[in-house]
């Protein structure tokens, strides 16, 4: 009987998005100024949460991208004990390459919004580096799996039965708006964490979008041509980026 899904991955990454709910949670703390106290309980409950979260994530990401032709074909791969060396590498270096473009183009986009919102500005947040690092994991894995391989998956699983290619594949313009549609809802779902710091007005929202958008493409694209593990990777090296390097950097001007 065929497997609905790749049960091995499924549970290999629920297990990693699950730890990198956990890392994140000193991150978020700190830049929330929050005074709550993380108890056994809360903690317990908040992961139950992120496994009925993840776990529903995976399932359909997985069900999804395998009929549109997308996945993680590196850690399949593994799983199958296939060597895949010489095919690994080029992806990681393009993976870190295009991570850190990304990175700097965020910043680049921030800074027209520096003066209007010194508040969100990124050279302005005092996180300690290692939370910032810890949180890279949450971005790199979790946010990939529910962003890339669950809802540009779902995008594009639907463009695909409106429109396919002669080959059977989902089209060019199918693709792009998934992954720009996906690249949106990313930007606003961090409007939650910025009411936090600052009132949500429509200059904060268009920077939420564009920044985080921004990001978003680059991912989305490298999802699609590479596979989930070059999104991922990306996604972490431009946090990295983001939240240490340049933090450090500002201190030199500051």
């Amino acid at each position: 009987m065929k497997k609905i899904i790749n049960w091995k991955l499924f549970f290999i990454l629920l297990g990693v998005c699950v730890i990198a709910s956990v890392l994140v949670i000193p991150y978020s703390l700190a830049i929330t100024s929050s005074v709550i106290e993380i108890s056994p309980v809360i903690l317990l409950l908040s992961i139950v949460q992120n496994i009925i979260l993840f776990a529903a994530a995976l399932f359909f990401g997985l069900l999804l991208s395998k009929h549109i032709g997308m996945g993680l074909p590196i850690l399949q791969g593994a799983l199958e004990g296939k060597k895949q060396t010489k095919a690994i590498l080029p992806v990681i270096r393009v993976s870190v390459c295009f991570g850190v473009l990304a990175g700097v183009l965020i910043v680049l986009l921030s800074i027209p919004f520096s003066k209007s919102i010194p508040e969100l500005s990124l050279s302005n947040v005092s996180v300690p580096a290692w939370k910032a690092f810890l949180a890279s994991f949450y971005g790199g894995i979790a946010e990939e799996v529910l962003l890339r391989l669950f809802l540009v998956s779902l995008f594009v699983w639907i463009t695909f039965k409106i429109k396919k290619t002669k080959d059977g594949l989902p089209t060019g313009f199918g693709v792009w708006l998934s992954i720009i549609l996906a690249s949106i809802i990313f930007g606003l779902g961090h409007l939650p964490a910025t009411a936090q710091i600052t009132a949500l007005t429509g200059i904060v929202i268009i920077r939420a979008i564009l920044l985080n958008g921004a990001g978003g493409v680059v991912f989305g694209w490298l999802y699609w041509k590479n596979g989930l593990e070059s999104a991922m990777i990306a996604h972490f090296f431009a946090d990295i980026v983001l939240h240490i390097i340049t933090p450090f950097v500002a201190s030199f001007f500051i």
